[in-house]
């Protein structure tokens, strides 16, 4: 009997310590791993629906402070519907790169972070996972926005971008006699501004706002104008990096489009100079002008209710028309540094667990309707409408097929003073003291010149 009592209680205190090791076990994998910050729970599902709880974990490093509260409620949603971890830690503003290179040397390093342009790839491309074939790509509207590595491989996603194109006033343009759908190269551009300006008078407002060159104004059209003739002969040269010099092959289209600003605006050439690049968009809020280059960024001052409240259903982006050939499939100018990279040295369940992540942000009602809020327009399937008409237009384009002009002045060696060149002489030019050989010089020589002050 004393044997048979002493079997049970051993038998009981075994039943115990395995009952113990399985809570211990339940607790290690359910909750979020450690650290420093916030942490929120993220999913690994491309619908609303709870999905099956994967093995492994997601730390995002996020480089957005002002996001930081719509990921983490994200996150949490995530992890409620598919009970996987995520934890979300905002660097502060401005030590991005500081906190990136500290939180990778560490053992639970992040599995999702940003990577933003060529520079980064060259220093993080060991831990960035190629992303071509997965799931969360495929959702992906255009690769414009993504970097690839030397080899072809795609290693960072662009997932939000701001674009820039001539902005129109669509009710004006409407008065003048003429529809937005006339409008789908230079020569219709031309054709319609130059209508407009014969009959100024009688209709009591002009075609372009002022070109203004003052400081204020003019990087609309030493950086974003001049991106015009960069992107074309980059994109015919196969220039994926900052070149040395550049030929100017696109120059006579810069051209084009600056005569055009220049004749049919608000103001003479020779008032350019003191032009303000506040007085450039009162002119297209205030209604007397049609025609405004700028970006999706001004948005919110031309129908703020304190400023211009002008009707968003009265306003449209199209492309910078320039002349180039086959221009009629050109979409507006975008660009972005927002993308997202895996970490290749993540193990395999947590670079499983991040794509899924992904995905079901870029698909979901919570994730699309986050990121419209919060970073406007996505290039993804599933992306939801802006409130921003500039960012439906970009996607719009996209989803038509016509290819993005990509922002190929982020090469622009000594930039300010590249710019400042350029400037100068298309100022002298437009006022009648210089000539077009001077804005030429200032375009491809300055490039050469500060290209070599910038690199000895």
């Amino acid at each position: 009997m004393k044997k048979l009592i002493a079997l049970l209680l051993a038998l009981s205190m075994v039943a115990c310590l395995f009952a113990g090791c399985s809570k211990d076990n339940a607790e290690t994998t359910t909750e979020a791993p450690k650290a420093d910050a916030t942490t929120t729970a993220a999913p690994d599902a491309s619908d609303d629906t709870a999905a099956p709880a994967a093995e492994g974990q997601v730390y995002y490093l996020n480089f957005k402070p002002e996001a930081d509260a719509a990921w983490q409620e994200l996150a949490a949603k995530y992890t409620e519907l598919t009970g996987v971890p995520v934890k979300v830690v905002t660097a502060a503003s401005g030590t991005y790169s500081e906190t990136l290179t500290a939180e990778m040397a560490k053992d639970s390093a992040p599995t999702l972070f940003q990577c933003g342009n060529k520079s980064g790839l060259d220093t993080w491309q060991e831990y960035c996972l190629p992303l071509d074939g997965t799931d969360f790509l495929n959702e992906m509207t255009t690769e414009d926005f993504n970097i690839k590595g030397e080899d072809g491989k795609t290693y960072c996603a662009g997932y939000c971008y701001e674009a820039f194109g001539i902005i129109v006033n669509k009710a004006l343009l409407e008065k003048a006699g003429h529809s937005i759908d006339e409008i789908t190269s230079f020569d219709t551009l031309k054709a319609v501004a130059e209508d407009i300006t014969a009959r100024k008078d009688e209709l009591g407002f002009a075609a372009f706002t002022s070109a203004g060159l003052d400081g204020s104004s003019s990087w609309r059209f030493s950086g974003h104008l001049a991106n015009m003739p960069l992107y074309y002969e980059f994109r015919d040269d196969g220039i994926t990096e900052k070149p040395k010099t550049i030929k100017g092959t696109y120059l006579d289209n810069y051209k084009n489009v600056w005569d055009l600003y220049i004749n049919n605006a608000t103001c003479e050439p020779s008032e350019l100079a003191a032009k303000t690049g506040d007085e450039s968009e009162a002119e297209f809020g205030e209604g007397k002008a049609v025609f405004y280059q700028n970006g999706t960024w001004e948005f919110s001052n031309l129908t703020a209710a304190d400023k211009f409240a002008m009707n968003p259903d009265d306003l449209a982006m199209i492309p910078i028309y320039t002349g180039v050939d086959g221009e009629e499939k050109e979409g507006l100018a975008c660009g972005t540094e927002n993308c997202w990279a895996v970490n290749s040295k993540a193990s395999a369940e947590d670079q499983k667990a991040t794509l899924d992540f992904l995905k079901w942000v870029v698909t979901s009602e919570e994730g699309t309707t986050m990121m419209a809020t919060e970073f406007g327009p996505i290039p993804f399937k599933n992306a939801k409408e802006s409130d921003n008409v500039f960012f439906n237009d970009a996607n719009k384009l996209m989803s038509e097929g016509k290819y993005t002009v990509t922002w190929a002045f982020n090469y622009t060696p000594n930039v300010d003073a590249w710019r400042q060149g350029v400037v100068d002489a298309l100022l002298a030019y437009s006022t009648g003291s210089g000539d077009w050989a001077a804005v030429q010089t200032a375009f491809v020589d300055g490039w050469a010149t500060q290209y070599q002050l910038e690199n000895g």
